[in-house]
């Protein structure tokens, strides 16, 4: 930045292009930040060079006119605020890019000086790339790839050891090494879940690679649950079959894989790939022998059997098939984040996933589609941003101060997405800008308007604006920024310590109006948005669970290689981004928390089991390929979707209560009426000829013990809530 300052103002004697290359090259180096690889990296710089010089040309025009620049201003402001949902690539530089459009239109230059502006732009995003590429360019370091790998490789050897177990390893020592080695995994995944609440809501973790990873914390979650469910509960119980075995020890390979590739980000994910493959085979296997360890018989008979002998028969295989679903999600999302950094810039861009069917513009149009709702956060914190800027640019003519610009400045800075962090930050960015005005005073008195030396301090301010927000705070962060200006305008033209009071009363302005926006708009912030965020995923999820049991078992009878998710998928995985931003947000906001952290994480993570159970009844049903017809399972899919339909009753009054301030439901009892019908169903209608069952009966049962595991989900959730007995508040939320 000092480098193409004196270029413009010492060699080129145009102290505008000096400006504007000063103030780009500190945004495009200090305040963005974008992920992938290098080559992309470099492409995300000379493009952000390239919408520079539009948006510096567009505000030179609109800021003609005060109210023009302002209507323009808060337009500008949304869409570059809420375009940050669609990619990483775009949140990482919405500052930059809100900068590039203020800039001309507080200044209000002529148009005459606009060729010296987009001059400046020019030389900073030039020097700017050249930096970023060679001057230490940054490693690919996640916060959560480590601890997920961590629970990958304790889970995988879990289920090594449990697969020799099942196998036959009985006795007192198999036994303990197998609780040894689940209380490992959960202590993992207990540890993944602290790294990922440390790990505050910002742009570099908005990502197709970041939010991939973020999934996992859920997916983890989950699967040391189940595995906590599936692990020997007895020192002698009963022992599982050599298809459990094996589709558990493939399982454990498939999850070293993606330690490996959590690890080795550059690592090809086609091994990876391969044993996804092998686990399904494995899965097919394990429906085979589930089929010819059920016992057999014809209707009559088969009433003569205990409900508990038939679902025994059953529990081991579908546990080994839950672990299975579980196993293959994470390593479908380690895949999808490892080819993510593989993408094309355009899809990098427009924030496509790989793999995904639909093309990258429509993708990035449902992204942002999911934020259209009254609910959402991040629609919330874009609106109130351009409602602000807008503000700030009108208040800032009105009131004639000399650098409208900082107005708007103070105004980025401060306002946050909460009236309370808007107050704090509003302190402290005066207490940071008095403290760093005091600094620079003492500091222009002594050395006066000797050149060089303040030519020498320039860098050093520069990099102390740069380091000190992260490495202190924001406080110290604007008073370093003042001290960076006042040498900034002192070395451009001599004005003495008047530029720091110039400073103070602008930025004061600033606070103003951001507090007035703060306080009117969605003053509770996140806080306010996240319990609304909680209860449309829960009842989406739970509506999604529905229908996936609705769908999947009605439409699978001629092969279901081609079944499709429902609507409510979508819905509720919209549901699931809004709440994800809101919750980052909410971890992000300072100030007190009305529910303890660990407990909010709980009910969070209870939204990504409800979903996973609706897409594990989805994804046992695409491996159909029997052709028992609508009639033979008619009665069976009576009674699912009766179980399926008490969940959803239960979720939905969740959801009220969330809503509304009423009280958290009592969880569910296993209703054992329900479950006998089920299994008289399967025993009298989908069974062979010979009495032996049928693979559709055996899903049918496995998609009963999906719903039962969602409905024993709400036993954490109502705890979470308040008081597990049913009578807890939920509205402190």
């Amino acid at each position: 930045m000092p480098a193409i300052f004196a270029l413009c103002t010492e060699v080129l004697h145009t102290p505008v292009a000096g400006t504007y290359a000063a103030f780009a090259a500190f945004s495009m180096l200090l305040l963005v930040e974008f992920t992938g690889p290098w080559a992309q990296r470099m492409r995300a710089h000379v493009v952000l060079g390239v919408v520079w010089v539009v948006l510096v040309s567009l505000g030179s025009l609109a800021g003609r006119e005060i109210w023009i620049g302002a209507a323009a201003t808060v337009l500008v402001a949304f869409l570059v605020l809420f375009s940050g949902v669609i990619s990483s690539v775009l949140a990482g530089a919405t500052t930059s890019l809100l900068l590039a459009f203020v800039l001309p239109v507080a200044t209000r230059a002529p148009l005459e000086q606009l060729p010296q502006q987009l001059m400046g732009v020019v030389f900073a995003a030039s020097a700017s790339t050249l930096a970023v590429r060679w001057l230490w360019p940054r490693s690919q370091d996640d916060p959560l790839s480590a601890p997920a790998a961590q629970v990958c490789r304790a889970a995988a050897a879990q289920l090594a050891v449990e697969a020799d177990y099942f196998a036959g390893r009985s006795g007192a020592a198999a036994f303990r090494q197998c609780r040894s080695c689940a209380r490992e995994t959960e202590a993992s995944a207990r540890r993944l879940q602290r790294a990922f609440t440390a790990t505050p809501y910002r742009p570099t973790g908005l990502s197709t690679e970041s939010r991939t990873l973020v999934r996992l914390v859920d997916e983890l979650t989950w699967l040391s649950a189940v595995l906590a469910e599936a692990a020997p509960g007895a020192e002698y119980g009963p022992l599982g079959t050599a298809e459990s075995s094996e589709v558990r020890r493939t399982a454990a390979s498939v999850l070293d894989m993606c330690a490996q590739l959590l690890d080795d980000p550059d690592n090809s994910p086609e091994k990876l790939l391969a044993g996804a493959a092998a686990l399904r085979a494995a899965l097919t296997t394990l429906e085979d022998g589930a089929v010819a360890g059920v016992p057999s018989g014809g209707a009559a008979e088969y009433g003569r059997h205990s409900i508990d002998t038939f679902v025994d028969s059953l529990d081991v295989s579908f546990r080994a098939e839950e672990i299975a679903f579980v196993v293959l999600q994470i390593a479908q999302n380690v895949g999808t984040a490892r080819t993510a950094r593989r993408r094309s810039w355009w899809d990098h861009l427009l924030g496509r996933v790989p793999g995904a069917p639909s093309g990258p513009l429509t993708s990035a149009m449902d992204r942002a589609g999911a934020h259209v709702e009254p609910h959402s956060v991040w629609l919330h914190n874009s609106i109130r941003g351009a409602i602000g800027l807008g503000a700030g640019v009108v208040v800032a003519d009105f009131t004639g101060v000399q650098h409208a610009f900082w107005v708007l400045l103070g105004i980025l800075s401060v306002l946050r997405s909460n009236a309370l962090n808007t107050g704090q930050n509003a302190f402290r960015a005066l207490g940071g800008t008095l403290a760093g005005s005091i600094v620079g005073f003492v500091l222009l008195q002594a050395i006066g308007h000797n050149a060089p030396l303040l030519w020498t301090l320039l860098p050093i301010a520069v990099m102390l604006a740069g380091i000190v927000p992260a490495a202190v705070s924001f406080a110290a962060g604007q008073a370093a920024f003042t001290l960076t200006l006042a040498i900034l305008f002192n070395v451009a033209q001599p004005a003495g310590a008047s530029v720091l009071l110039f400073r103070i009363e602008d930025i004061a302005l600033g606070c103003v109006v951001s507090l007035v926006v703060g306080f009117f708009f969605w003053p509770r912030g996140a806080s306010g948005a996240v319990r609304k965020a909680l209860a449309e995923a829960y009842s989406g999820s739970a509506r999604y669970l529905l229908a996936a049991v609705d769908y999947a078992v009605s439409c699978c009878v001629n092969g279901s290689a081609g079944i499709q998710a429902p609507q409510e998928s979508r819905q509720a995985a919209a549901a699931a981004r809004r709440l994800d931003d809101a919750f980052r947000t909410y971890l992000a906001e300072r100030g007190g928390k009305t529910v303890p952290l660990c407990q909010m994480s709980t009910l969070v993570a209870g939204v990504a089991g409800l979903r996973l159970a609706g897409d594990a009844v989805l994804e046992l049903w695409r491996r159909s390929t029997d052709r028992a017809s609508l009639n033979d399972r008619a009665a069976a899919q009576r009674e699912l979707i009766i179980m399926a339909e008490r969940i959803l009753r239960w979720y939905e009054t969740l959801a009220d209560g969330l809503v509304n301030d009423g009280s958290a439901p009592e969880p569910l009892d296993s209703d054992s009426g329900n479950i006998s019908r089920l299994i008289e169903a399967v025993g009298r209608d989908l069974r062979a000829a010979d009495g032996q069952a049928t693979k559709t009966g055996v899903r049918v049962i496995w998609t009963g013990n999906h719903l039962d595991a969602a409905r024993r989900l709400q036993i954490p959730i109502a705890a979470a809530t308040g008081d597990a007995s049913g009578q807890g508040s939920v509205g402190s939320l």
